[in-house]
């Protein structure tokens, strides 16, 4: 594959990932990582020759990826979210387009509603901090911690949180129990927690199932235990007048709602949907 043209090697990657029935997409974003362009430079150097040692990289990566399946964002080391590289590994969940949405939604939420300041805001089961950090971002005037039960997510959040100079208080522990220890109280809580039935392992793309992690993914109790978890710790931190929003599987807006009334009988909830019109936040104004 020596002094092949970039175009050339886009097409290679395109038909072997087709060929393995991997999506073709992947072949783009991983060559622009390896050339280090931008988008633009990506494609205004369509006709370029590629150095032989950048072309062995990029097959080797390919060849990986649509062999095991192992996600690109675990080779590039990162994944774009909210407009942010953010560092990932094994030990976190890659990011979903879909939780942008849950950030989106808070942001917006807090934007429209007059809080005391500061805001006080706990990101639960964090993993690699994407919506603790981007709301630290995204909102000037947040406090925002943010608990993983995972010392090693918690490292990829540390890490992220630095990179982007956001402040966020980090603490290990299983979903709300360590800000019920720290005696925090709570304006907003959000949380993308683990959803995923174990009778649907089968149907999960083994991208996923493969290299995400499992406590990240499923859940106990037809996936709604950790819903009812963090509901039930939620009444020791949540302000009188407080705001939870949880992104959810498609088919659980009713059964989490009922796990929020449950403890919140007098609250105004609220069902989201993402846009490819599923539902995907459930909310609730107490």
């Amino acid at each position: 594959m020596n002094q092949m043209k970039q175009y050339e090697v886009l097409q290679w990657a395109s038909l072997f990932l087709e060929k393995h029935h991997r999506e073709q997409r992947v072949a783009e974003l991983l060559l622009q990582h390896h050339l280090n362009f931008s988008r633009n430079a990506f494609f205004m150097n369509m006709r370029e020759s590629l150095e032989p040692d950048i072309i062995q990289a990029f097959k080797r990566d390919i060849e990986k990826h649509a062999e095991t399946g192992i996600p690109i964002q675990h080779l590039m080391g990162y994944e774009m979210f909210y407009g942010r590289k953010f560092e990932v590994n094994e030990h976190v969940l890659v990011p979903r387009p879909e939780t942008e949405e849950l950030v989106q939604h808070v942001s917006n939420y807090i934007a429209t509603t007059s809080y005391e300041n500061p805001i006080r805001i706990v990101d639960v089961g964090t993993g690699s901090g994407i919506i603790a950090i981007s709301l630290a971002l995204e909102i000037p005037n947040a406090l925002v911690y943010a608990t993983d039960i995972s010392q090693e997510a918690l490292q990829v959040a540390r890490t992220n949180a630095t990179t982007h100079q956001a402040q966020v208080s980090f603490y290990q522990g299983n979903f709300l129990q360590p800000i019920i220890d720290q005696g925090i109280k709570a304006d907003v809580i959000v949380s993308n927690p683990p959803y995923i039935p174990r009778s649907e392992e089968e149907t999960l793309a083994d991208t996923v199932k493969n290299f995400d992690p499992d406590m990240a993914l499923y859940a106990e109790e037809n996936g709604l235990a950790a819903y009812k978890e963090i509901i039930s710790q939620s009444t020791s931190v949540l302000k009188f007048d407080g705001y939870i929003a949880v992104e959810i599987g498609q088919a659980q807006s009713e059964a989490v709602s009922e796990i929020i009334q449950k403890s919140y009988p007098q609250s105004k909830r609220n069902t989201i949907q993402d846009i490819n019109g599923k539902d995907r936040i459930v909310t609730a104004k107490l």
